[in-house]
């Protein structure tokens, strides 16, 4: 691939366009927002001006609902050999497409596996895509030539091919982003009109639970409308799931033992089945789900902090395989849990009270794969021993931050995550990418404060 056009100059799209630049492809941007596709050139992303001709590739990013009408213009005005959409359904899409007579053995579909709660040209980052899935949904018209440029692209963009069925990925999609999304949504609702004590006691299970509900209404409106139905299937199994649960919680205040005996049995039911759902979530780099231990130790809010714990670690020869931070109610200070191969964990407990860490109790089960929160999430890419680290600081000092670890040598970007190494900065977060080696993650920060 030399050319490439870039229709849609949102967060996918620019984040394709930013990858494919580096690259080397020449790339072209189209907008109907004329400002947005500036920005992204600004960005370089590319240029905004036409091809001189037929591009290698089109890659459409627009909201489901435009996809076929886009695709027809391009189509038309004979823009590229090859055509793909980035969006987040495939089933619409596909059959607007086909209804429209537009022509099939050139298009193919796909569906990159990322994304930010931020939207927009300047939330959009060249390694966006790095190590995640991208879903491409070929049929039996698409020929071989298309199929071979959709594969380029996702290889330029670091990511990693998946092949499914257009109905398949929407009901995969419904079930582990879609309904997920909304049910975050549903819980940060509680907390609208909560009274203020209450959300003050608000501890790491809720951030987790609704860090997505930060995301932007008007873009997962075009999402939910492209797949309403599927996802509203989910949902009417959650709803009757939900209304068991609810039964069995007025059983448990019966004063009838057995009724009570009854609840617990529902609840318990319902608890066990979550563990056993949670456990077959993909683990580190896709690896089969493991259990790890958890070594807590009792932090204070300082700069440099972090860096000392994590170089006390290393020297102790301990991997870090992920981390998450939980703060204190009314103190400057935080209980980082670090999760560790079980056989490491007396090794490190010991080796940190040695060093005069104050070490919190025994050990914990933890679930290779969980995604963490609060000032670190730490996502593992499937496929790559590499994991994706966010850091959350204050506002003012993330271009500190960033800077300085562009000067370490980890690389740059300019959204809000970072690989080993890239910093890139969105708000108060910067990200990293930590290799899965000896010592976990190199730590270069200036310390830590506040909670994404």
């Amino acid at each position: 691939m030399r050319t490439a056009a870039v229709i849609g100059t949102g967060l996918i799209g620019t984040s394709a366009a930013l990858a494919l630049t580096r690259r080397g492809i020449s790339v072209h941007l189209e907008d109907a927002d004329q400002d947005a596709a500036r920005t992204a050139a600004s960005l370089g992303a590319g240029t905004t001006e036409l091809p001189d001709g037929p591009v290698d590739l089109a890659v459409i990013a627009v909201p489901p609902a435009l996809v076929g009408k886009v695709l027809a213009d391009c189509q038309r005005r004979g823009l590229a050999r090859c055509y793909t959409d980035v969006a987040s359904v495939k089933a619409g899409p596909r059959g607007e497409i086909a209804a429209l007579g537009l022509d099939t053995v050139h298009y193919i579909g796909s569906h990159p596996m990322a994304g930010r709660e931020r939207s927009g040209p300047l939330a959009a980052t060249a390694d966006l895509f790095e190590g995640r899935p991208w879903v491409l949904t070929p049929t039996a018209d698409t020929d071989t030539e298309t199929l071979n440029a959709a594969l380029e692209l996702v290889a330029l963009c670091g990511a990693m091919p998946i092949v499914m069925d257009a109905a398949d990925h929407d009901r995969a999609v419904a079930l582990v982003s879609h309904a997920p999304q909304l049910l975050s949504s549903l819980v940060a609702a509680r907390l609208e009109h909560a009274d203020e004590t209450a959300v003050r006691l608000s501890g790491q299970g809720v951030r987790d639970v609704t860090r997505i509900a930060a995301s932007n209404p008007a873009m997962w409106i075009d999402i939910l409308s492209a797949n309403a139905g599927v996802v509203a299937d989910v949902l009417d199994d959650l709803a009757a799931d939900l209304a068991d649960t609810v039964t069995a919680l007025r059983a448990l205040q019966a004063a009838d033992e057995g009724e009570r005996r009854t609840g617990a049995a529902g609840i318990e039911a319902v608890m066990r089945r979550g563990n056993t759902g949670q456990a077959r979530i993909p683990g580190k780099h896709g690896a089969p789900p493991t259990r790890y231990e958890t070594v807590t130790v009792v932090l204070g809010d300082q700069p440099g902090e972090l860096g000392r714990l994590f170089g006390e670690v290393g020297a102790l020869g301990v991997n870090i395989e992920d981390v998450t931070i939980e703060h204190s109610t009314g103190q400057q200070v935080g209980h980082v849990q670090l999760a560790v191969a079980p056989a490491m964990v007396r090794v490190l407990a010991a080796g940190l009270r040695e060093r005069g860490w104050g070490v919190a109790g025994g050990a914990a089960g933890w679930g290779r794969g969980s995604r963490c929160a609060g000032l670190w999430g730490v996502g593992r890419e499937e496929g790559q021993q590499v994991g994706r680290v966010q850091l959350a600081v204050a506002p003012a000092m993330v271009r500190v931050l960033a800077a300085g670890l562009r000067e370490r040598g980890w690389g740059c970007g300019t959204g809000g995550s970072a690989a080993r190494g890239f910093a890139g900065w969105g708000g108060g977060l910067v990200g990293l990418w930590g290799r899965g080696t000896g010592g976990g993650f190199r730590w270069a920060g200036r310390g830590w404060a506040g909670v994404h």
